[in-house]
């Protein structure tokens, strides 16, 4: 297993629970739109603590950049990474990951789970290339909802926000089952890209094939 170890150039928080991270690109360090690394913290007790953390920034900038959910109900990686700031440093792995875009289709993401689709999203939008593709996000309320301004502008009307415990007023309400899925798409031939909790990931994927789309054509973490 190859690692590096880098430093933390920035780190500030993007809502109330989910912090960016810029780091410090090492030299030949590489990844496609869409895929992770295992990180650990660069300290006693914790630099074999390993978790699986998706890029975000485009592959041809010269940092890298992680835009991680701070779980404070344990003391886990992602408290700990709560608590750590600019200077620090961040211990990466080898780089992973099947979710890679493979062509137009509809991007169904669940709170963090859109941390793939961004790195994706930015890509196609610096290339003229996103017009086509749709993102379906959901999140609990308005503000669990991360980059939401960038989403709006790179997808504009192909961007919709789905709030399972808010009535917001423009907003829907609900959950994406498999009626919602019926209501929404009309071609289950296109891509899919789901990301999101395992049950999330799950549901929708099971559903997705039931309503016509093939193993091959919907794309998630394996």
């Amino acid at each position: 297993m190859n690692t590096a170890i880098v430093k933390i150039l920035k780190a500030f928080y993007i809502t109330h629970d989910v912090k960016c991270f810029v780091l410090e690109k090492p030299t030949g360090y590489d990844f496609i739109p869409g895929q992770a690394t295992s990180v650990s913290i660069n300290l006693p007790e914790w630099n074999e603590k390993l978790r699986p953390f998706t890029f975000t920034n485009l592959r041809e900038q010269n940092y890298l950049e992680f835009m991680i959910k701070i779980y404070k109900d344990h003391e886990g990686v992602t408290n700990k990474l709560g608590s750590i700031n600019t200077g620090a440093e961040l211990i990466l792995h080898d780089v992973f990951g099947a979710i890679q875009y493979k062509g137009k289709g509809t991007f169904i993401a669940g709170g963090a789970g859109i941390t793939p689709f961004i790195s994706i999203f930015r890509d196609l939008y610096k290339k003229q290339h996103i017009l086509g593709n749709k993102l379906i996000y959901s999140n609990k309320t308005s503000e669990d909802v991360i980059m939401s301004e960038e989403l709006k502008k790179m997808l504009k009307r192909d961007f919709l926000n789905i709030y399972t415990r808010e009535n917001v007023v423009g907003f829907q309400e609900k959950r994406i089952d498999r009626n919602f899925l019926i209501e929404t798409i009309s071609d289950f031939g296109q891509n899919f890209y789901v990301c999101g909790p395992t049950e999330f990931v799950k549901n929708i994927t099971n559903n997705l094939l039931d309503l016509g789309a093939t193993a091959s054509t919907v794309i998630f973490e394996k």
